[in-house]
């Protein structure tokens, strides 16, 4: 049974209609398949599709993301990977089934694959705790992201949480921590690293495994600081006013490309990616093939280079900045008065100077 959008009422009445022209059998009596009225349905559908999805709001693409039948992250590693080889544990506390890690091969090369997964019915995002990671998972994350960091392996991520865990137990056991810890973890690689955000990248649970050196989002996915809800309620203390939240957040696909926070829009099928999964598998895997290559000739410094060239390019136009390409070789020039105080004799010269001021003072 499909599942169907508030806002895709028209196209679930027609995909309805189709259903039966494919299917006459269902109706009273018997008759011929009508191919002529399917395919113009069909044309029908397609339109509406196009029409509908080429015009998405902010809150729109929101529904699009979470959207219960959008493949999730099991799915593309089931998919699009070779002899995965799951791994659990944090060394320290359990295991967190939140996110699934472990090495596979990728086009025959060996890779680190992380996913946030969300589950696919009720009892399996129960168990997985609808995609919101614990203490426990960021530190196993980070344990094999050094191991693989040590072998020399890529990393791929594929991102889709509403967020990090805001639990008290996972608040006793170091939340905050944890995911400082990922993200410092992730900056300091010296392997190329990819994250893909295929359905919710929501605040600091996804950022701690997306600071990548390349950082791709599907389509209809989203990115963003805070929920849109939550984003309404600190604002206007008004949950209801998620879509004004939405629009003023910027966290569509198009509109974090504009502001240069990720580099890749991955393009979904028409309808979103639930309704092709076969079509999106093709387009993920042609661009993590493309973008791996791009660090085929880079040196393991260049690489980390890259990421944080990346990282500390959002947000600057280029004002003062001669050479915006490559911002880890800024210094910090010190004024006059800094020369100064870093020069111990000009500071004991200053020292008596003040001290001979004083006594005169003193003596007159």
């Amino acid at each position: 049974m499909k599942n169907y959008l508030n806002f895709e009422t028209e196209i679930k009445n027609i995909e309805n209609e189709l259903e039966k022209l494919k299917d006459p059998y269902n109706q009273e009596g018997l008759s011929e398949v009508d191919t002529k009225k399917i395919s113009e349905t069909q044309q029908e559908l397609d339109k509406k599709l196009k029409d509908i999805y080429s015009n998405l709001d902010h809150w729109q693409t929101t529904m699009v993301a979470r959207h219960e039948d959008r493949p999730k992250s099991k799915f593309f590693i089931d998919n699009l990977f070779d002899d995965f080889v799951a791994l659990a544990g944090d060394r320290y506390y359990g295991e967190d089934k939140s996110v699934i890690t472990g090495f596979a091969k990728f086009d025959g090369q060996s890779v680190l694959v992380i996913g946030q997964e969300k589950g696919e019915d009720l009892d399996s995002r129960i168990e997985r705790n609808f995609g919101m990671m614990r203490p426990e998972g960021y530190r196993k994350t980070i344990r094999l992201m050094k191991l693989a960091d040590k072998f020399n392996i890529p990393i791929i991520s594929f991102i889709d949480t509403p967020g990090a865990y805001p639990g008290v137990g996972a608040e006793e056991r170091g939340q905050a921590e944890a995911i400082a810890k990922s993200i410092e973890c992730c900056m300091e690689l010296k392997v190329p690293t990819l994250s893909i955000v295929i359905g919710e990248g929501g605040s600091g649970g996804a950022i701690a495994l997306a600071s990548s050196n390349k950082v791709l989002m599907l389509e209809n996915a989203i990115y963003s600081v805070i929920s849109p809800e939550g984003c309404a309620t600190i604002l206007w203390r008004d949950p209801k006013k998620m879509l004004d939240a939405a629009s003023a957040m910027k966290l569509s696909a198009k509109d974090l490309l504009e502001l240069n926070v990720i580099d890749e829009i991955i393009q979904e099928p028409l309808g979103g990616a639930h309704r092709d999964k076969s079509l999106i598998l093709i387009n993920v895997k042609k661009s993590i093939s493309q973008n791996l290559k791009i660090f085929n000739e880079m040196s393991s410094d260049d690489i980390l280079n890259h990421r944080k060239n990346k990282f500390l390019k959002i947000g600057r136009g280029k004002g003062f900045i001669s050479n915006p390409e490559n911002l880890t070789s800024l210094e910090v020039k010190k004024n006059y008065i800094g020369l100064f105080l870093d020069n111990k004799k000009y500071l004991l010269l200053f020292g008596l100077f003040i001290s001979l001021i004083s006594l005169l003072l003193f003596i007159l």
